[in-house]
Formats: C-alpha cells, structure tokens, sequence
C-alpha cells in the first residue's frame, strides 16, 4: 500500500485516525512520524485526521507544515476548543474510512498499536476494539473508580472505557451530540448490538505539554454517567419511569387521604400533617404522570427522527451504488 493513493482515493480508505488535538504542537511532528512508520509496510490504507480543537500555541503552523509532508495527514479546526466529543464529531463528518480510531496526540499510546486495535475489526471478529491499559500511570485509582462504577451500572464486557478505541463508522451514528459522551461509546455500542472486545495496550508517559483533566472532572463524569444509565434505561419509554413513580405517589395520596376522612368523620379529628401528606402525594405524582406522557410524545419524535435518519443513509447508499 502506499500512503499517496491511500490518501487520493477516498473509496480506498479502509482506517481513518481521528486525533483530538489542543495546544500539541510539541506532540505533532514524533505522532505523525510514528504513524507513518507504523502504516508503512501495511496492507491496509490508513489517514490521519487531526481535529485542533482551538490551540493557542503553534499547532496550527506545525499542522500546515506537517500536511506538506505527510499526504495522508488531513486537518479541521476548531475556532475555540469544544471537547474531544465535538472534536470526535468533526473528525467523524472529514474521515473517509470505514474504521475510526480515537487515538490522543500525546503519545500516551504509540501509532505502532494502531494496527493491532483495528485488525480484529477488519477481520469481521469484531464491531469495536478498545485498548486496555497496561503501565503505570497517575490516575489509576481514579480509572479504576471509573471502570468500577461504569460496571456496576451497565452490562459490559471490558473492562477499561477510558483508552483507545477502533470502530465501525456506523457506531458513531449512534453517538448523541453530547459532551464528553464519547467516553460511553462502549456502553452504548454494546446497547445496541454491537459486538466489543478489548486488547492490551501500553501506556507510556505523556511527550510534551500537560494533561488537559484534572480531578475537577470526576463530580461532572459521575453525572455523565447517570444520565447515560437514563437514557439508556429509560430513553425510550420515560413514562417507565416518572409513570410508575407518579402512579405510586397518587396511590399514597389516595390512601392517605382516606385514612384522613376516616380519623375525621369516625374519631371527630383533624390530623393537619396527614392533609399536607394527600396533598404533595396527589400533586407530585400528577406531575410525574404528566412529565412521562410528555416524555412519552418527545421519546416518538425521537425514535421518528431515527427512522428518518436511517431511511435517509439506506437512500443515499443505494444512490451511490446507482452512480457506480
């Protein structure tokens, strides 16, 4: 394979690197280098989609000097840094391959593991490959609360969400536009069908530059967490949920509030907290009820949004065969 006629084909790209990058221009010129020469005596053609998710250092330079080089690298660029899931999002519309790989620009995982990540794939074995982190590395513990949590909650069979990750373009389909969800792409490819494996990747210390999380993101990744366990769970038939919760309440109203009439008119008293009971049980479960239809109703725009969707692609391929 050479990377030239990779790069010039677009029907020829089999595997698209897609690289999230902000303030890497250190990290840039040795990923790329390493890329090529991973790529190099492959039967497989490969692109390197670099996503600059709005750097203020050189990055932008060191890109265009790198695209002069390296015919297989291609570029976008974010006016202001938006998040890898944003930068995954563009990365996915620009890539031409039917594989993505996620892979971060600061040479924590080696080019040379790109090939292992995505054979599995090619081989029709399997839908997505995540890399499972070997080495020592900082957040340890805070990945093993992580993965520990992730685990708890959703029925998955990896045991790292957090590392690399080779796919089937059609995955990211499924992704919502949402941030920082990319790191549930696992979960949420193993929810709908898709078969996930995992493999041993090293982890090395970072090149150059600082990490971009600190421990500030783990309050904000638990609750990612339970709103990807929402909507999983409940998504789809929110009225599940607020349903039985409200039918519940009003039930207690009800009860309560013939245990009331039942004090007053049998024993001549009026128990005041046990009104306050009835009331914010009727009311409460009443709002339940109307908050699941009214999910209910958004829940079918949705699932009609996804049928579009799909006729939409199935529509537009049978055009491109046409046209072949």
């Amino acid at each position: 394979m050479t990377l030239v006629a990779a790069a010039s084909s677009p029907a020829a790209i089999d595997v698209s690197v897609l690289v999230p990058a902000k303030d890497e221009a250190e990290n840039l010129p040795l990923f790329m280098e390493q890329a090529q020469a991973a790529f190099a005596n492959s039967t497989v053609s490969y692109e390197v989609v670099v996503i600059d998710d709005g750097s203020s250092d050189d990055t932008p330079a060191v890109l265009e000097a790198l695209q002069k080089k390296y015919s297989f690298l291609r570029v976008a660029r974010h006016r202001r840094q938006r998040g890898i899931a944003d930068a995954l999002r563009t990365g996915y519309l620009k890539a031409r391959g039917r594989v993505l790989v996620f892979y971060p620009a600061d040479l924590q995982y080696k080019p040379e593991d790109i090939p292992r990540l995505v054979a599995p794939i090619l081989a029709g074995e399997s839908d997505m490959v995540t890399g499972y982190k070997q080495g020592v590395y900082e957040k340890a513990f805070v990945s093993k609360i992580y993965n520990g949590l992730s685990r708890s909650l959703f029925e998955i069979p990896v045991r790292d969400l957090n590392s690399v990750k080779a796919y089937r373009r059609e995955i990211m389909e499924l992704l919502p536009v949402r941030p920082d969800w990319h790191r549930y792409m696992i979960v949420i490819a193993a929810e709908n069908g898709f078969t996930v494996t995992e493999i041993p990747v090293p982890l090395y210390p970072r090149n150059a530059g600082v990490s971009k999380f600190g421990i500030g993101r783990i309050p904000i990744g638990v609750l990612d967490m339970l709103s990807v366990w929402f909507e999983l769970r409940f998504g789809r038939k929110p009225l599940l949920l607020f349903g039985m919760a409200g039918f519940a309440l009003f039930l207690l109203g009800v009860l309560a509030g013939l245990v009331a009439l039942a004090v007053r008119v049998f024993w001549g008293v009026g128990f005041r907290p046990l009104l306050n009971l009835v009331e914010i049980c009727v009311i409460t479960g009443s709002v339940f009820l109307v908050g699941g239809l009214v999910g209910e109703m958004i829940a079918g725009q949705r699932a009609e949004m996804r049928e579009l969707r799909r006729q939409l692609a199935a529509t537009l391929e049978r055009r491109d065969g046409d046209d072949r």
